[in-house]
């Protein structure tokens, strides 16, 4: 805390000589007061402590007013002990108080800089900045970040714990309780001359005892007066004092701290050392001599005090410039500037930044130099012969790491059960490194299939259930982990999403198509269970071996055939190198020819083997399906539905395509109108509002989720495997073949959008009067229909009104779009584009 100005000096001047105007008062009223316990004493009566303070106090502020003082002095009867106690401030005190100019509710210097408050941060020296230059980064000064943000609880409290060796002094408070046949409290403030007064005990000096031998001595002076009593002692508000701070502080000045204060508490409450200023040489001086001097890396490093004083009144705190300095960088435990104070070896230096880290070349290492004070210099060291090499200020050593390369080591990676590197030895072969087809299977695999096998639990209620599903894609049309858990939708019904392409279609909004809708079972749950792979199958036929040219520096790939070798083949059995990287591929990491692949296919409907089957190399469709014991006499092959995965990838990047054409679309025609409208301020409102429709049905656009269908071109009366196309089979293929159905479906814009009963010879005409014919919002020009096969007939053709009808079409009536309002035509898209199956051929007549 710093000391006050003259004007607050002066103030207390004033206040001084009024107090003494008081005391006199005082004076007087106590020579009452004494007469009157005189009295009482000479009548056996024991007077407290308290009771004098108490009754001084009214009487202090009678006289301080110019009336009369009561004389009221509490006196316990002889039945009950004196138990009275003062919890406020008594005369003595404040007295005390108001004498001391120094006695400060905050710790602040002259400056108004208060303690404790965050340290702006410092401009980087030019050491600093001359080693940026070098690193690329601006290294902190060791030692500099102990001040940032320092808590003013660095500084001694009111309450803490005095030292046996505390030296009593003017302005501190001795609280004094004895018990016995004398049971009295009392607070006394050590005035300025040193002295306490104790009623009946007189005035003692104080000043300059130690706390410990304060209490005998305040025993021997009670005992003079009274017997068989325990004394306690403690100290209360301790006194201030005031030191000051100088040299390279970040704020200098006059500081009045707590008499308990030492030489690092000072520090702290200034604000710390500047980075100009010196961490290993702060001098305590006082009376003119050096008390103690502290180097705060012996605080730091070690955690050793020793060195730190007990501050007394009028001592100087001098902060010296700093020492030489040299920077660290690199693989040390602590990188830095250090200032050197008898450190000239770089081992001593490593020492102060708490040695190398486990990871540092323990060999090498780059020391810069300022050479004559001219020029920069690099020297390579030794670290391990380095003795020799003296250190100077401006010095930054470097220690560089050790190099990142194994030694004698492989690296195993890829499709195999335990990746990593592995120790190489002289004439090892790939053999050696991969003992067994087993260790091609990886982990993954053996977590999925485990979690095949996972127990479901015991029974739980249908609605909402958490069930193991290998189903190979999710709601959102992504593939799912096989295993991985999947929550049921409520009620597991069967408007539910099944684990099949096409419903997951259905669950995003898209048409279900009639193959799908003929074939689902009449119960009530979703299916669970489907057969996927595990893991992508491993690649037998090509695996390679990377390796450096140590000479050249350049990477070679030496490929092996895995299948072969495994077999035996000693050709392909290729011998490594230290430091080579040996790569096993999957069939998902390379693509493989379609003979090779693994492909699962299923067949649903009416097949007398309907399931999953593995399709064998070079399999077709035709042969699969005899394979499974061919059709069940309700086959109605014309609605057979043959979906595969690569087809819906295709159709899945052109709807995204077509979305992102309406979106620009969108965005443009809603500038043109705005840019256009006589009243921009509604015409903005009522566009947006419009745009925001259209660009929410783009966004249905895109999660729709199409088909994969491919149109196989039956005749209706197809039967039997030799109408079956003999095709190619992929991975994911799937073959639904569904009993004939029973109605034809009319959707769009008629006035009863419903499904009818078929009847032979009927006409598309006839099943438009049946649903009311087309409504007024109706494009009847652009009527079509889709077959139960997925092709569309359509007026580009034929006469659609006249087309015969199959049992299982569906008779669209498109709704009329306005040429160029593209807000309000794609609202109408997405309608569309919901009601039926998504493909590019429905897709282009909705356009």
């Amino acid at each position: 805390m710093p000391l006050k100005d003259l004007s607050v000096t002066q103030a207390v001047s004033r206040q001084d000589a009024t107090a003494r105007t008081r005391n006199n008062r005082r004076i007087s009223l106590s020579s009452r007061l004494i007469s009157s316990a005189l009295m009482l004493a000479l009548s056996g009566t024991a007077v407290p402590f308290a009771a004098f303070a108490q009754a001084g106090a009214p009487a202090a502020a009678a006289a301080s007013s110019g009336q009369a003082a009561p004389q009221i002095i509490t006196v316990p009867t002889p039945a009950t002990p004196a138990t009275t106690t003062q919890s406020g401030p008594n005369w003595n005190q404040s007295t005390q108080n108001a004498n001391n100019p120094n006695t400060r509710s905050d710790r602040s210097d002259d400056n108004g800089n208060i303690a404790g408050r965050p340290v702006n941060a410092d401009a980087p020296t030019e050491f600093q900045s001359l080693v940026a230059q070098t690193i690329g980064s601006y290294l902190p000064i060791f030692g500099s970040d102990l001040f940032n943000n320092a808590p003013s609880t660095f500084a001694p409290l009111g309450d803490s714990q005095v030292t046996s060796d505390y030296q009593i002094g003017p302005g501190d408070e001795i609280r004094i309780s004895t018990t016995g046949q004398l049971n009295q409290q009392g607070t006394f403030t050590v005035d300025r001359g040193g002295t306490i007064t104790i009623p009946e005990v007189g005035t003692l000096n104080v000043a300059g005892l130690r706390f410990e031998e304060l209490r005998p001595f305040l025993k021997q002076q009670l005992g003079r007066v009274y017997r068989n009593f325990e004394l306690n002692v403690s100290m209360g508000q301790l006194r201030s004092i005031q030191v000051y701070i100088t040299g390279e502080s970040r704020r200098p000045g006059a500081y009045t701290v707590s008499s308990l204060s030492t030489l690092v508490n000072a520090l702290f409450a200034s604000g710390g050392v500047k980075p100009q200023g010196s961490l290993r040489r702060i001098q305590l001086r006082r009376a003119g001599n050096v008390v103690t001097e502290i180097d705060l890396y012996d605080l730091l490093l070690h955690g050793d005090k020793s060195k730190d004083a007990k501050l007394q009144p009028g001592d100087i705190i001098f902060i010296p410039a700093t020492g030489p300095q040299v920077a660290v960088i690199g693989s040390v435990t602590e990188s830095a500037i250090y200032e050197l104070r008898g450190e000239t070896t770089i081992s001593q230096l490593l020492g102060l930044a708490n040695g190398l880290t486990s990871t540092a070349n323990g060999m090498s290492a780059r020391l810069e130099s300022i050479y004559n004070h001219s020029q920069r210099m690099l020297r390579d060291i030794n670290l391990q012969t380095s003795g020799s090499v003296v250190l100077q200020g401006g010095d930054i050593l470097t220690v560089s790491p050790i190099s990142d390369e194994y030694k004698d080591a492989i690296t195993l990676r890829g499709n195999v059960t335990y990746p990593g590197r592995y120790v190489w030895h002289a004439g090892m072969r790939i053999s050696d490194l991969i003992t067994s087809r087993a260790s091609l299977l990886t982990r993954g695999y053996f977590r999925a299939r485990n979690a095949l096998g996972s127990p479901s639990g015991g029974y739980q209620p249908d609605q909402g259930r958490v069930a193991v599903s290998t189903s190979p894609s999710t709601a959102n049309g992504n593939a799912a982990a096989p295993g991985a858990l999947t929550q049921s939708t409520p009620g597991n019904r069967r408007d539910a999403p099944t684990p099949t392409t096409s419903s997951v279609a259905n669950s995003n909004g898209s048409g279900t198509t009639v193959g799908d809708a003929l074939t689902q079972n009449n119960g009530t749950f979703t299916a669970k269970n489907d057969i996927v792979l595990s893991a992508p199958d491993v690649d037998l036929a090509y695996a390679v071996i990377e390796r450096l040219d140590p000479v050249a520096l350049t990477t070679s790939l030496i490929p092996f055939n895995l299948g072969a070798m495994l077999n035996g083949d000693a050709s392909q059995n290729l011998s490594l190198e230290a430091g080579d990287v040996v790569t096993i591929f999957s069939k998902s990491d390379i693509r493989v020819p379609q003979s090779q692949q693994t492909k699962f296919v299923r067949l649903e409907g009416e097949f007398v083997g309907a399931g999953v089957y593995s399709a064998k190399p070079g399999e077709t469709l035709r042969q699969l399906i005899a394979r499974a014991g061919g059709f069940t006499p309700d086959a109605y092959l014309y609605a057979s539905e043959f979906t595969r995965q690569s087809t819906r990838r295709v159709e899945q990047q052109r709807l995204r395509e077509y979305a992102d054409s309406l979106e620009t679309q969108i965005n443009t025609q809603a500038g043109a109108q705005i840019a256009g409208s006589v009243d921009p301020n509604s015409a903005v409102q009522s566009t947006n509002a419009s745009a925001d429709s259209a660009r929410q049905a783009v966004a249905r656009i895109r999660r729709m989720q199409p088909s994969g269908r491919i149109v196989l071109k039956l005749s209706p009366t197809a039967t039997g495997l030799d109408a079956v196309p003999d095709i190619a089979l992929e991975d994911g293929d799937r073959f639904i073949v569904p009993r004939e159905p029973s109605s034809v479906a009319v959707s769009g814009e008629v006035y009863n959008a419903s499904s009818f009963l078929y009847k032979p010879h009927l006409q598309v005409r006839h099943y438009l009067r049946d649903a009311g014919g087309p409504q007024r919002t109706a494009d009847a020009k652009r009527l079509f229909v889709v077959r139960a096969d997925g092709s569309v007939v359509s007026r580009t053709y034929t006469n659609v009104e006249k087309a015969a009808i199959l049992p299982g079409d569906t008779i669209v009536m498109p709704p009329k779009m306005t040429r160029g309002n593209i807000l309000r035509d794609a609202v109408i898209i997405a309608s569309a584009l919901s009601s039926l199956g998504v493909s590019l051929s429905v897709l282009a007549l909705v356009r």
